[in-house]
């Protein structure tokens, strides 16, 4: 996603063009010529790529969440072997290093989050599932991180939470439009204290 620095697919640039347009005007408001404009190629020329609509909403909203979850994990995995190697990795970086993973996203994938709050119920449930099931595993994951920082915090505790952090971080649509933002540095910077703030206030309590 985000991360990537080689040249989109044309896959790719089809949904990310669909997640933008889904977003801005909702799955209904969008149709397949608009998306194959986006593009460049005709409406019936992304039937090459997906089979509908609701395909692509399906891989974007499935791809997303298995992608920060496949993130989290190769977070930790750098961080095992770090300890296996040099020393071990202290559990407040491993956590900071989960908090900038998901501000990468919450700041480079902003249409994503919309189109999630907006149209997830829309899925077919086997997708609907599958997310909320990597959905769940990612806050698991960020629950284990966390209880080894305040390992006083009661598991309940702790994954309230990570959602609400998730919720502090997963604001960025409503920050205003990417150019009014006091750049993205200092954005993610302030998210970062924030999420570590309130991860504290739960650690002290």
């Amino acid at each position: 996603m985000a991360t990537r620095t080689d040249a989109p697919t044309r896959r790719e640039q089809i949904l990310k063009e669909a997640a933008r347009l889904f977003a801005e005007r909702g799955f209904h408001g969008v149709g397949v010529d608009e998306i194959g404009a986006a593009v460049g190629i005709s409406g019936p020329g992304l039937y090459r790529h997906f089979p509908g609509k609701d395909a692509m909403l399906a891989e974007l909203l499935v791809g997303i969440s298995d992608s920060l979850l496949t993130g989290a994990k190769r977070r930790l995995a750098e961080a095992d072997g770090s300890a296996a190697g040099a020393g071990a990795t202290e559990p407040e970086a491993v956590l900071d290093s989960l908090i900038e993973g998901h501000i990468d996203f919450a700041l480079d994938d902003r249409p994503l989050i919309t189109l999630h709050d907006r149209e997830l119920d829309r899925l077919r449930d086997a997708d609907r599932k599958m997310v909320r099931q990597l959905q769940r595993q990612y806050v698991e994951l960020w629950v284990g991180v966390l209880r080894q920082v305040y390992p006083s915090v009661a598991e309940p505790a702790a994954r309230s939470a990570v959602h609400s952090v998730f919720g502090l971080l997963n604001s960025t649509p409503h920050l205003g439009r990417p150019g009014a933002l006091p750049g993205r540095a200092v954005t993610a910077s302030l998210l970062h204290r924030m999420a570590r703030g309130a991860f504290a206030a739960v650690g002290e309590a």
